[in-house]
């Protein structure tokens, strides 16, 4: 590259890629007031050199330049034909001789100096912000959602009205990676969602609307078929699969009927999961009080999942230990749950992905005499309603007591994406509460959530 294509290499990236980046309106500085003045504008007549001739591709260039459409037959300053002289001799290699980029610098040298300089500082702050900046592997991304919502007794002693509420909640989450196959994952969350009406969407309320840290994990592989993952304030089925397409935004059915089967007490945590290929998967997990890891009077929670997911459809089979707490004569208060998902989604147009969840266990409230306990859920989902998905299910709000009727929920949603980063979800429901003799429940709620 001949010296005087080097020297402008740079302003001449810089004006390619924004259409005129370098030109006397942006430069504004003390050394291009001499450029302001109308005596300034570019003539051929300027120029000293005798090389530049009628039929000449730089001549040409320069005569025809204020009849550009970029300057539609205004006046142009040296700056800028210097400037538009780095778009021309930068696409130009060999089109001028040796002797005419020599004269054209020496002419032009003031504003191409000034220009290259500009851009040295340019490249300079740049530098001053990437070191500041986080480092190349970690991503940062947020969500907020905003609630509004209506619930109210069949019994009409609560009027609608009444009931009205309004909330939000924000989160943000930082991910990174070390080695290219690790992931650091930090998670931080706030919000104001507990007001009647809106409880339903199970959104995050803390204290003082402070930012908290919500969730810290680091999960990296373990040869080629294993992932291990460590952390706190995460529940022991972290790395479980369950075969489930169902996504409702509300909190009571969003377990798929299996609430037990999650291992969701928050502590802290080590999961680990195998890989067999050919979408079968096993996996194992366990969280515990972190004041109490090593005492037997731990609240520990441990599974263990397998699953298997095919083309279009899905099984999943999880065993769930938790530990209440302190022993009661040297026997520990233990839940223990077999939990069984599937789901399917038919190959034809129009049809409902349907999907089911069962788990049944133990209450060990009560030492030696442990009641049975049970959940059921069964969802249907459209994935293209219109321009959105329609999903309904129904299945029990809490666990079944053996020899109790079950209390059951019913609902509906529709999740209506309006953009990449924006989605709006009405939903519909009605709790069965009868058998905790209080009137049963219905409410309309709507979760704008955003996404950026």
């Amino acid at each position: 590259m001949k010296l005087f294509q080097k020297l402008i290499a740079a302003p001449a990236i810089i004006s390619i890629a924004s259409g005129f980046a370098v030109n006397a309106a942006e430069v504004n500085t003390y050394d291009l007031s001499d450029y302001s003045n109308s005596n300034n504008l570019v003539s051929l007549s300027d120029f000293k050199s005798d090389t530049l001739f009628p039929g000449d591709w730089a001549y040409d260039s320069l005569k025809d330049l204020t009849n550009s459409p970029r300057f539609n037959g205004n006046s142009v300053s040296r700056l800028e034909a210097a400037a538009e002289l780095n778009n021309l001799i930068a696409g130009g290699e060999g089109l001028m001789n040796e002797a005419a980029i020599d004269r054209l610098s020496d002419e032009l040298g003031s504003e191409l100096a000034i220009m290259k300089g500009r851009v040295d500082g340019l490249e300079a702050r740049v530098n001053g912000i990437e070191a500041a900046s986080f480092s190349e592997t970690t991503t940062a991304s947020f969500g907020a959602n905003f609630f509004a919502g209506i619930s109210y007794d069949d019994d009409g002693g609560n009027d609608r009205d009444d009931n009205l509420g309004a909330g939000y909640d924000f989160g943000m989450k930082l991910t990174t990676s070390f080695t290219g196959e690790d992931n650091l994952e930090i998670k931080f969350d706030t919000g104001n969602s507990d007001a009647p009406g809106i409880d339903e969407f199970g959104g995050d309320t803390i204290a003082g609307e402070a930012l908290r840290l919500d969730e810290i994990s680091y999960k990296f592989p373990l040869g080629d078929k294993t992932t291990v993952m460590v952390g706190d304030d995460i529940g022991g089925g972290k790395l479980f699969t369950k075969a489930c397409t169902y996504g409702t935004p509300g909190d009571t059915l969003d377990e798929c009927g299996t609430p037990n089967g999650d291992v969701d007490n928050d502590g802290a945590y080590i999961g680990a999961e195998y890989d067999f290929g050919n979408g079968l998967t096993a996996a194992v997990g366990w969280a515990g009080d972190e004041n109490d890891i090593a005492n037997e009077e731990g609240v520990d929670a441990y599974g263990i999942n397998f699953a298997y997911t095919g083309d279009n459809y899905g099984v999943s089979a999880t065993y769930a230990v938790t530990e209440d707490g302190a022993p009661v004569n040297d026997n520990m208060e233990v839940d223990s749950f077999v939990a069984l998902n599937a789901y399917y989604t038919p190959d034809s147009e129009g049809l409902p992905s349907i999907s089911v969840g069962y788990e049944a266990g133990e209450d060990g409230s009560v030492v030696g005499n442990n009641d049975g306990l049970s959940n059921f859920f069964v969802g249907l989902t459209w994935p293209e309603v219109g321009p959105g998905e329609l999903g309904i299910g129904m299945g029990t709000r809490v666990n079944t007591v053996e020899d109790t009727d079950a209390q059951y929920m019913y609902e509906a949603y529709y999740s209506y994406q309006i953009n990449d980063g924006m989605t709006i979800t009405p939903l519909v429901f009605a709790k069965d509460v009868s058998a905790a003799n209080t009137d049963d429940m219905t409410g309309v709620m709507v979760k704008t959530s955003f996404k950026f």
